[in-house]
């Protein structure tokens, strides 16, 4: 691949800014860095398994903005002074942990930004789940990024939703016919929620059309209550869906409803492991109140919409209130 189109399509495509291998061991160069940088005016992470300043110096020289040190492979005497070689000569380190203790190292090093690598750089093992407790775990006075194992949006939205600032994706791309097209599918927002999924070819079903979220409503008021949280494909997170009381705790995230005077509440939120990570702004299309469409514009940080949607006027609501995540299956 070149690594200077390569660069180029992934600036149009929406990135922040790209990681450029830069180790022989792995089939990078410093040259490929050079090419980046000639061809993209984003910042150009060099990535490698750098020890000694001058070897900063030297990717500074090929175009960096920012380096990888790695803790796995650095006591904290040399990371303190490659963060403080980095420093100097205008690179920004983004310092990296796999586990707990190399977190904990991180944050006392002052560290920020933080890597979280989901891939055991020993085995190339990932665990998405460990990733995402160290997250969690994380300080949120801190950048944090989240490394490797995202080749689906709902695994960015995952990442996003426990703590993380950005995401690094590397295999994923370049393992795809188009990588900068694949970029610009895992970035795009909103997600889609299909919701009322009873059996698990429904699941099957909303998966193969693209859907990023299951929802399975486990409340007693509804025809469509679902025996329970159904497994869902792995490029997919479930959502329960619950009035007054959660009863289900196995979904990836909980969408939560109040009963009032015995129904369910107009607006709910969506919760990941018992905190608010968005909120459901229900029916913002309801003819007979058009102020809710405003109230969905005006409601602060991530907002799902759903309620009176349809194929007919999805996509208007889309551009009016740019939510997070569209309910498709609301009617």
């Amino acid at each position: 691949a070149d690594p200077g189109a390569l660069a180029a399509g992934f600036e149009r495509a929406g990135a922040a800014a790209v990681s450029v291998l830069v180790d022989d061991r792995f089939g990078g160069t410093v040259d490929d860095l050079r090419a980046a940088r000639r061809t993209a005016s984003l910042p150009l992470l060099a990535k490698g398994f750098f020890r000694e300043p001058h070897e900063l110096a030297a990717m500074r020289e090929a175009g960096a903005d920012a380096v990888l040190l790695l803790l796995r492979d650095l006591d904290d005497g040399q990371a303190r002074r490659l963060m403080a070689g980095a420093e100097t000569l205008g690179l920004d380190p983004l310092v990296e942990a796999h586990d707990a203790a190399e977190l904990r190292r991180a944050v006392e090093l002052g560290a920020d930004p933080i890597g979280i690598n989901a891939r055991d750089l020993s085995t190339f093992a990932i665990d998405r789940d460990s990733q995402l407790d160290l997250v969690e775990s994380a300080p949120r006075d801190r950048v944090i990024v989240a490394e490797s194992a995202i080749s689906a949006r709902a695994h960015g939205a995952e990442a996003e939703l426990a703590g993380a600032q950005a995401v690094l994706v590397g295999s994923a791309l370049m393992r795809a016919p188009h990588p900068p097209a694949k970029l610009a599918e895992l970035i795009s927002r909103p997600l889609v929620k299909v919701c009322g999924l009873t059996r698990e070819d429904d699941v099957a079903a909303a998966a193969e059309a693209g859907a990023d979220l299951a929802g399975f409503i486990l409340a007693r008021e509804t025809p469509r209550r679902a025996p329970g949280v159904l497994p869902v494909p792995e490029s997919m997170l479930s959502v329960a869906v619950h009035v007054g009381e959660i009863t289900d705790g196995r979904a990836d995230l909980v969408q939560l409803y109040g009963r009032e005077n015995g129904h369910r509440s107009r607006n709910g939120v969506l919760l990941r492991r018992g905190r608010e990570v968005a909120r459901v702004v229900d029916l913002p299309w309801h003819e007979a109140d058009p102020a809710h469409l405003e109230l969905a514009r005006e409601t602060e940080g991530r907002i799902v919409l759903a309620g009176g949607l349809s194929a007919e006027n999805v996509g208007e609501a889309i551009e009016r209130v740019r939510p997070w995540a569209v309910d498709a299956s609301s009617r």
